[in-house]
């Protein structure tokens, strides 16, 4: 029996797995790097291992380190979570040979799946269909487009999509790149893109006495830079013979290689219906509650009893019922290329209501930093039908308190009750077709009342709220930034007795330092206000706003020198592109610096077809948002003639 566990990772999986070790009695360790010292995991966890140093791979990539954690802490298992070291074999034989319990499959199934190149071999020998691998030294135009993809993890690091052969070379070197920071292994290979296929896959759950569960499918085919937004459990659509087809072919994944524990058989489904192998993924997935939820079972439970040698509880799963959704609640501004966001996250709060589940890492209070992934959070709606549950998840979303760095919930919001996504029109070119409508700025209408009740709250508390007194008997007037598109309001009123009143005609029925609310058109809408710095957070029935407080004059110092290339995030250069010196002639588009910030890497360009000017980056320099990188101008740089 597992007495104690250690769990290799950070964050929401780490939160979430000490939670079922909680309703089992067994006492948890956990591991931590320095940026982590504060986290949640680390709070929640009974005894906590310091890693020191803050990139992952000084820390939750060490596996010898880990390993020596869980001895020094006493733990007898190790549960890997997902990410980090959850699928290096290497990791999962040295806690078996420091005779630990590895919560997790055999090592042999690890080695043979933890590669995808070799899984996909192993794969073909079972009969199970899959997409021809491209060897990228000679790929054709004939060959395009490409996929290229990390060998040894997931989650969209070191993937990229290649659709002119020249970018290939670059595409290439930056996939390795981005794979050795995220896994410690930069091997990527190459296979052909399915435009507009789904990507569906099969939850397995195996033990030692061989039994193999196929826990239904899910679609997971929303998402950004081949990352997962909103997975949803079972994937809509797909028939009765496919689905057999797919659980069949998980079946027989997990049994050629004697699989036991949870895992995962994704596949690429092709408009025409076809089926092809992806991977197997050897641990537990980000998306496992939307399975939990529709068979009413606890993955993590299973996983330990599987590791205790147990064997699973009936040699069937349990029926499934309803339909379940999941979306992931990042730090990024989706309108800005899905740039990372960092800062104090002030309030996370989720209704709490049935049908409706919260995964989390964080808490108000908490610091979203530059080193790991953005997700702040996972909500989980389920419902008897697949219209239920997507209409609870979009409200829930839509009533979240979240105050703090920019999200992408107001995307959310939209994708769920989008068109496409209701008819469960799916692939994985959603947002390519429709980001540019889902991130579109709220209407004016709405955000302008925002605004007056912000203004509003803040005449009723100026010494809080206020930067300044007018005299009440003339217009007083705030002005605001709304974020993330920077569109500004200019909000007028006037004090009486019975109180601040917009100069625009709205009625007032409340007016406090917390609460606003305004009547117009016959319509009554209440908001909650809260101030924070000079930053001021609505929360509506419909929808929250965030405004930064405007003085009343610009600043002509705040500006900067045109052609400036500034940092989008705090984060560490990586690389610099070739030959980039000053004098260098630049295009417009060309990539000419490379960002690395949470896991990610991020490609500053040139503005425009000119001259770089002045270059203050260089690899390895650690910069903040806002820190100035480079300076491109249209003028060339003038050399004196000399004479031979």
């Amino acid at each position: 029996m597992i007495s104690t566990l250690l769990v290799a990772n950070r964050g929401e999986i780490a939160c979430r797995i000490f939670r079922t070790c909680r309703e089992l009695g067994i006492a948890t360790v956990t591991v931590y790097s320095d940026a982590d010292a504060g986290a949640l995991h680390v709070r929640e966890a009974d005894t906590a291992v310091r890693l020191p140093g803050t990139a992952a791979g000084d820390t939750y990539l060490r596996g010898d380190l880990v390993v020596a954690a869980a001895l020094a802490a006493g733990a007898g298992a190790v549960h890997p979570g997902y990410g980090f070291l959850s699928e290096n074999a290497g990791f999962a034989r040295a806690v078996r040979d420091a005779g630990l319990v590895w919560v997790g499959p055999p090592v042999e199934a690890v080695e043979l799946m933890a590669s995808k190149t070799r899984a996909k071999e192993l794969m073909a020998a079972a009969g199970v269909p899959l997409l021809a691998p491209v060897d990228p030294a000679r790929a054709t135009t004939g060959d395009l487009p490409l996929l290229l993809k990390a060998a040894a993890g997931g989650g969209g690091r070191g993937m990229r999509i290649v659709r002119d052969l020249g970018d290939l070379p670059g595409e290439l070197t930056a996939a390795v790149a981005e794979a050795t920071a995220a896994f410690g292994d930069g091997e990527v290979f190459a296979e052909p893109y399915v435009e507009h296929g789904r990507h569906v896959e099969v939850q397995i759950m195996a033990d030692a006495q061989g039994t193999v569960w196929a826990l239904g499918t899910r679609d997971c085919s929303l998402q950004r830079r081949h990352q997962k937004v909103i997975e949803e459990a079972p994937a809509p659509g797909l028939g009765d013979a496919l689905g057999q087809r797919l659980h069949d072919a998980a079946v027989a994944a997990a049994r050629a290689v004697g699989y036991r524990g949870a895992g995962t058989v994704e596949f690429l489904v092709s408009a025409g219906g076809r089926p092809y192998f992806l991977e197997m993924n050897t641990r537990l997935q980000v998306e496992h509650p939307v399975t939990e939820a529709v068979f009413g079972i606890d993955l993590v439970a299973l996983q330990l009893g599987v590791a205790e040698g147990e064997p699973l509880p009936a040699a069937a799963p349990p029926p499934p019922a309803g339909h379940a959704v999941e979306a992931r609640l990042y730090a990024e501004d989706p309108a800005r290329d899905w740039q990372p966001q960092t800062g104090a996250l002030l309030t996370l709060e989720v209704p709490d209501e049935p049908g409706l589940r919260l995964d989390t890492g964080y808490t108000g209070g908490d610091t979203v930093g530059v080193h790991y992934d953005p997700m702040l959070a996972k909500v989980i709606a389920h419902a008897p039908t697949r219209a239920q549950a997507v209409r609870l998840l979009a409200r829930a979303l839509e009533r979240a308190r979240i105050h703090g760095p920019v999200t992408n919930r107001d995307l959310l919001v939209r994708s769920l009750r989008h068109p496409d996504f209701v008819a469960a029109r799916l692939d994985t070119g959603f947002y390519d077709r429709h980001l540019a409508a889902l991130t579109a700025p709220a209407g004016e209408d709405g955000r302008r009342l925002a605004a007056t009740a912000a203004a509003l709250a803040s005449a009723a508390a100026p010494t809080r709220f206020g930067a300044w007194r007018n005299l009440p008997s003339q217009d007083q007037t705030r002005r605001y930034r709304g974020e993330p598109d920077g569109a500004e309001f200019e909000i007028a009123y006037r004090t009486g007795r019975d109180g601040p009143a917009p100069v625009t005609g709205e009625r007032v029925t409340t007016a406090g330092p917390g609460r606003v609310a305004l009547e117009a058109g016959g319509v009554t809408r209440h908001f909650s206000v809260t101030p924070h710095g000079d930053r001021v957070h609505v929360d509506g029935a419909h929808g929250s706003y965030t405004f930064t407080v405007l003085p009343r004059f610009s600043d002509p110092a705040a500006r900067t020198e045109p052609g400036s290339l500034l940092a989008p995030m705090p984060g560490t250069v990586v690389r610099l592109a070739d030959g980039l010196a000053p004098g260098a002639a630049v295009e417009a588009g060309q990539p000419l610096i490379w960002l690395e910030a949470m896991k990610m890497e991020h490609r500053i360009l040139a503005p425009a077809a000119g001259t770089l000017t002045a270059l203050h980056a260089a690899p390895g320099l650690q910069v903040e948002v806002g820190a100035l990188l480079a300076v491109v101008t249209d003028a060339p740089v003038h050399q004196e003639e000399t004479n031979p």
